[in-house]
């Protein structure tokens, strides 16, 4: 599952100067060849035998995928020479364990490392970049980390039915919490009242940059430090504690992740979101691209993921899944399904 925040072409401004490019490779060169070698493995799905899809969605990326998209090297946007079509299929399905981000962007770029390992090199370079930064820079990151997943309960309710806010327990503190929001308990607070006061008073909050390197390392694993922690609220208050009593709650990839992916790879990624009926936009919109740039440089071919948004809101709760990239030869630019 993931969390879209913004458009990071716009917030990549905040967070470094626009990407510095390097000499692209060419088309017949080691890094389309990658690309290629995916192509061989037999792991591509037909849009139409997708599940979740409407039909007007199917006409849509099938048109992208017969046609193709027409990605241009931002360093040269009117060079054909550094200029690609791909054509996208859909790279099959991934577990919905809350590492759908992480599965579906080792598949998407064939990578060897498995997407735990991925996980932990994408935090690992957010946490680099971001102790390089101003301390400017890091209040603006730490301000829409803090939008994100603790945010204001005086405001959003006219963009969110509900609204939840994220904390880590450390795992081996979840007896002392446990016996806290009993001993409330037994006080006649109810149990959900008691356990939104001591994780509140005793957990980590996820608002500032290093907090978001703790929640986004956590998998779901047994071997995790942190468990998370989901209070959802309503405009009315509290609606739900999700206390995670098993510990199997991973951290949803969001746009801070994407973006980090696409840096420690140079390479630009592009979300495919494909809203059905329910997400009330016209029939031409409903498929359409996210781009996200990395913050550097940008020497590889793009990766592309694709995402069936949900009507009810406009981010957050979505699954990812991986699209399968095959170059093809450069047409015209007005043959192409989509320029990038």
């Amino acid at each position: 599952m993931g969390k879209l925040i913004c458009d990071s072409t716009s917030r990549a401004e905040t967070i470094q100067a626009s990407p510095q490019t390097v000499p692209w490779r060419d088309p017949t060169s080691a890094s389309l060849d990658t690309i290629k070698s995916v192509d061989l493995i037999d792991q591509t799905t037909r849009w139409e035998n997708v599940a979740g899809l409407e039909d007007q969605q199917k006409r849509h990326l099938q048109r992208l995928h017969s046609k193709g998209v027409l990605w241009k090297h931002p360093g040269d946007e009117s060079s054909s020479s550094r200029s690609v079509v791909f054509q996208l299929s859909h790279g099959g399905d991934v577990e919905a364990d809350g590492n759908c981000l992480f599965t579906s962007s080792q598949k998407a770029m064939n990578l060897e490392i498995d997407s735990k390992e991925l996980r932990r090199r994408t935090v690992n370079r957010f946490l680099e970049d971001f102790g390089a930064l101003s301390i400017s820079s890091r209040e603006d990151i730490n301000s829409a980390i803090k939008h994100m997943y603790s945010p204001d309960l005086k405001s959003g309710w006219g963009i969110h039915v509900v609204q939840e806010v994220k904390l880590l327990a450390r795992k081996e503190n979840r007896e002392d919490l446990d016996s806290a929001i009993n001993e409330l308990v037994q006080l006649g607070v109810h149990r959900d009242m008691a356990a939104e006061t001591i994780y509140k008073e005793r957990c980590i909050a996820v608002d500032d940059g290093p907090s978001w390197g703790k929640y986004m390392s956590t998998s779901g694993s047994e071997d995790d430090e942190y468990d998370v922690i989901t209070l959802q609220y309503t405009e009315e208050g509290l609606l739900t504690v999700d206390e995670n009593r098993d510990g199997r709650a991973a951290a949803f990839g969001d746009d801070i992740a994407i973006e980090s992916i696409a840096t420690e790879f140079k390479r630009e990624i592009f979300v495919l979101q494909a809203h059905g009926s329910d997400g009330m936009v016209e029939e031409d919109n409903c498929v359409f691209f996210l781009p996200h740039r990395p913050r550097g440089k940008i020497c590889e071919p793009p990766m592309f993921l694709f995402m069936k948004g949900t009507g009810w809101c406009g981010a957050g709760a979505d699954h990812y899944e991986p699209l399968i990239a095959h170059p093809s030869l450069f047409a015209s630019q007005e043959k192409v399904a989509v320029v990038l």
